[in-house]
């Protein structure tokens, strides 16, 4: 797997669990929405990075658009943008969009630093085209709360549990979080629905001369799709939805939606420690005979005391088991990062956590912007319960219940969403149902994703009516790109000839199980080791 691969599968979930605040009603949607304003003119030039950084042919442009479509002549936005032009120019069909997911991931950036990548095969008829959607940087102006992502960001820790939680204390912390965010950001807040990032892809699209659009959408990106879809039936020739989300789920029931996800990340976690306990060379030595019940023991050692880091002299603080769990989640998204799993926990449970703590202070918790983006989108257009907070707690003790791991985030803290006040007045929430006349969207789901469950792909592709559901069976998050050449193979037919595949179609996963090579052999160049494998 490239590393366009590798860090493409984390930008594009690792800030989906999110949620938003009061109920929206669905927006009146006509048969097809005009442009959303005039459509802009880019000049695409070398990027503006250093010529190390740069890939070579890799071009990029800014796109003006209005912050408010209904106010076309009104404040303006300025979305980045990064092109790979078609490496076939005689044969280029046009344009393809991709988004890899969030809400608030963006592309722009590693495609500029990398190419085209796992996008080279395709590449060749298409110009690969990515956009920073509104809010999320280096477009501008980008959302971003400037709190201290470990101490006042949305993540509450030490997790809260039945037996300790404290509202007020909650509702509090939430509070201070939302004030942080209004305060730090502008109108553009008023503006970050996914339907307006559907209006601007429409203007996008038309900007490059593509009288209809190609997209790949990954995770929240197949929300984007799913929406463009039905603001646009006749505006697209085809629309991938990879590691897809049940779009009315998470707009009009986000704590059940949550709920799903923490499940998600269970099975997950068991499926891993089952390849341990068969392998373990590739988990380097984690867990012997019972890697699960080696993973409990990790954790509530943990919690009692907390696992030295003295190998991390940047932050030599004890790991937590919120530490571990975060850690955990990240690493589960795709199954070439199980290898580096399973040593940092045999290192972890050999008593030095080094190599957890570098990755949660160098990579998860570095920045406080992806977060906030992904909970100011969401609370834009998200259904979230108002008034009674006890609904909250209530859901807190079920989840903590029901996903002893990954339930910490469900319930107890997204009251954050409960208390945001701003909404996106032209946000859509549904329904989905995509034009009998328009191509079929293809939509491909994982067996055993943990951040977007497999079920979410079968009800997108239900609600969305004429798509074709494309199955790889396997672990991790999203499928496209070197996980099985069955789904490559299908995806590219599609994308370039329109050809769906058989309806009932299932590909098997190829990727194997292995321990990181080379094992990184300090705490201090944990990060490093990740260089390949992470933005």
């Amino acid at each position: 797997m490239t590393r366009c691969r590798r860090t493409l599968v984390v930008v594009a979930v690792a800030t989906l669990v999110s949620g938003a605040g009061t109920a929206v009603a669905a927006a009146s949607v006509p048969a097809a929405e005009p442009l959303a304003g005039v459509v802009p003119q880019l000049t695409w030039a070398a990027c503006g990075l250093t010529e190390d950084a740069t890939a070579a042919g890799v071009q990029c442009a800014t796109a003006g658009l209005p912050m408010d479509h209904d106010e076309p002549d009104g404040e303006s936005i300025r979305i980045a943008l990064s092109r790979v032009p078609a490496t076939d120019p005689a044969n280029r069909i046009g344009s393809l969009f991709v988004n890899p997911g969030g809400p608030g991931g963006e592309f722009v950036t590693h495609l500029q630093e990398a190419g085209a990548g796992l996008f080279a095969d395709l590449n060749a008829r298409f110009d690969i085209v990515a956009f920073a959607p509104r809010g999320v940087a280096p477009s501008t102006p980008a959302v971003d709360c400037q709190v201290d992502p470990e101490t006042q960001g949305p993540t509450v820790t030490p997790t809260p549990t039945p037996l300790d939680v404290d509202l007020d204390a909650l509702v509090d912390r939430a509070q201070g979080y939302v004030d942080a965010c209004l305060a730090a950001n502008g109108p553009i807040l008023e503006h970050l629905s996914t339907a307006n990032v559907a209006r601007d892809l429409d203007l996008l699209r038309a900007a490059v001369g593509d009288e209809q659009l190609s997209y790949l959408g990954f995770s929240y990106g197949t929300v984007i799709g799913a929406t463009y879809a039905r603001l646009y039936p006749d505006g697209y020739r085809a629309l991938v939805l990879d590691a897809a989300v049940d779009a009315d789920g998470y707009l009009n029931d986000p704590l059940s939606f949550t709920a799903e996800q923490a499940a998600g990340f269970e099975v997950a976690l068991a499926r891993f420690t089952e390849a341990c306990a068969v392998d373990q060379v590739a988990c380097s030595g984690f867990g012997g005979t019972d890697p699960y019940l080696a993973y409990d023991r990790l954790l509530a050692g943990a919690e009692t005391t907390p696992i030295p880091a003295d190998a991390y002299p940047a932050d030599p603080r004890p790991v937590t088991a919120d530490d571990i769990r975060l850690v955990t989640a990240r690493l589960l998204y795709a199954k070439q990062l199980w290898g580096l799993l399973g040593l940092v926990l045999s290192e972890a449970a050999n008593g030095d956590a080094s190599f957890i703590r570098a990755l949660v202070d160098s990579v998860f918790r570095a920045d406080s912007a992806p977060d906030d983006r992904s909970f100011t989108i969401g609370a834009s257009e998200q259904r979230y319960p108002q008034g009674d907070l006890q609904v909250y707690l209530d859901r807190g003790a079920e989840s903590w219940a029901s996903f002893p791991h990954f339930g910490g985030h469900s319930g107890y803290t997204e009251i954050h969403y409960a208390l945001w006040p701003v909404r996106d007045e032209d946000a859509y929430t549904g329904p989905f149902e995509a034009s009998a006349s328009a191509p079929a969207p293809l939509v491909i789901g994982t067996t055993y994703d943990p951040a977007t469950p497999y079920a979410w792909s079968e009800r997108l592709t239900a609600d969305l009516g004429t798509a074709r559901l494309l199955t790889m069976e396997g672990d991790g998050h999203a499928a496209y790109g070197g996980e099985s050449a069955c789904i490559d193979s299908s995806t590219e037919a599609y994308l370039v000839d329109g050809a769906l595949p058989a309806a009932g179609t299932v590909c098997r996963q190829e990727t194997p199980f292995l321990s990181p090579v080379p094992a990184p052999t300090t705490a201090a160049v944990a990060a490093q080791a990740l260089s390949g494998l992470l933005p």
